[in-house]
C-alpha cells in the first residue's frame, strides 16, 4: 500500500521552471502592444487630472478648494456691486431730503409772511406760488442730473397751469414766498437766496445783450415788490427792498430801499458793526 502511494506521488508531473512558448507572457504579441498603446498609463492619468479644468473630474479636496475660491470671488463682486448701488441711492436720497427740507421751510415762510395764509394745509393745497416753487425744485434736480427734456417739460406745464415761468437751471434757496405768483418770470442763471419774498408780475431776466451768466443774483431776506423788473447780472444785497414797478439795472446795496425807473436809492438802514469794543 505504501508502495502504491509512493508511486502515485512520484508519478505526478513535476512543475517545470521553463515555460513553453504558448505559456510565456505575451508581451511581444502585436495585439497586446496595440491595446497597451491605446490604454493610458498611470502617469498619463495623473497628468490629465492635474491639467483638467473641469472641477467635476478633480479629486474631492481640490474640487472643494476651487469651489470655495470661486465662491469668495463671487461674494466680493456681489458686495462691491451692492456698495455701488448703496452709494448711488445715498446720493439720490440726499437730493430728495434736500427738497423735502426746502418744502418745509417754504411752508414756514409763507405762513409767517403772508397774512392771508391761515394754515399749512391751505398753503400746500391752494397756493399756486408755493406749488410752482416746489415743482421747480423737482425740475431743477432733474436738470442737474442731465434729464433736461423732462425738466423743461415740467417747466412748460407749470407755466401753463400756474402762470409762473421758472427756468429749471435757476437756483432757489429755501423759505421762498411767491405771493400770488401770477406773471413771475425767473431766468436760467438766476440765483435766489433764502427767505426771499417775491410778489406778482416780477421779472428776473436778462438785458438781451449778454450771454452766459446774464441774470440777477438775489441775496437773503430780499423783498421784491409787484411789477418789478430786475435785468442783467446785477446783485441785490441782503435785506434790500425793491419798490413796486421799479426797473433795476444796477447793483443794490444790502439793507437799502430802491424805487423808480430806473431804480434809485431812497433809504439806507445800515447796521453798525463793532469789530472791537472798548470798556
Amino acid at each position: 500500500m505504501a508502495t502504491c502511494v509512493d508511486n502515485s506521488r512520484t508519478s505526478q508531473p513535476t512543475p517545470s521552471h521553463h515555460l513553453s512558448v504558448s505559456d510565456q507572457p505575451r508581451f511581444n504579441n502585436p495585439i497586446f502592444k496595440l491595446l497597451k498603446f491605446h490604454r493610458p498609463c498611470l502617469t498619463d492619468l495623473v497628468s490629465q487630472t492635474a491639467t483638467n479644468p473641469n472641477p467635476e473630474q478633480l479629486p474631492q479636496p481640490r474640487r472643494t478648494f476651487i469651489e470655495d475660491a470661486e465662491g469668495e470671488e463671487a461674494k466680493k463682486d456681489y458686495i462691491w456691486m451692492k456698495m455701488r448701488e448703496e452709494s448711488c441711492m445715498d446720493v439720490e436720497r440726499e437730493a430728495y431730503l434736500e427738497i423735502l427740507e426746502a418744502i418745509k421751510e417754504d411752508l414756514k415762510g409763507v405762513k409767517e409772511r403772508d397774512p392771508a395764509c391761515t394754515s399749512f394745509v391751505h398753503c400746500f393745497l391752494n397756493y399756486k406760488g408755493f406749488l410752482a416753487c416746489e415743482a421747480h425744485r423737482v425740475a431743477h434736480n432733474l436738470w442737474l442730473r442731465g434729464r433736461e427734456a423732462l425738466a423743461l417739460l415740467i417747466q412748460n406745464r407749470v407755466s401753463e397751469v400756474f402762470a409762473v415761468d421758472i427756468h429749471p437751471g435757476a437756483k432757489i434757496g429755501h423759505g421762498i414766498l411767491l405771493d400770488h405768483g401770477t406773471g413771475v418770470v425767473i431766468g436760467e442763471t438766476v440765483v435766489i437766496g433764502n427767505n426771499v419774498s417775491i410778489l406778482h408780475n416780477v421779472t428776473l431776466g436778462g438785458t438781451g445783450k449778454e450771454c452766459g451768466d446774464r441774470h440777477p443774483k438775489i441775496g437773503d431776506g430780499v423783498l421784491i415788490g409787484a411789477g418789478t423788473n430786475v435785468l442783467g447780472n446785477v446783485r441785490i444785497g441782503e435785506g434790500a427792498k425793491i419798490g413796486a414797478g421799479a426797473v433795476v439795472l444796477k447793483d443794490v446795496l444790502p439793507r437799502t430801499t430802491a424805487v423808480g425807473n430806473p431804480a434809485r436809492l431812497v433809504e439806507r438802514n445800515g447796521l453798525l458793526r463793532l469789530d472791537t469794543v472798548q470798556v
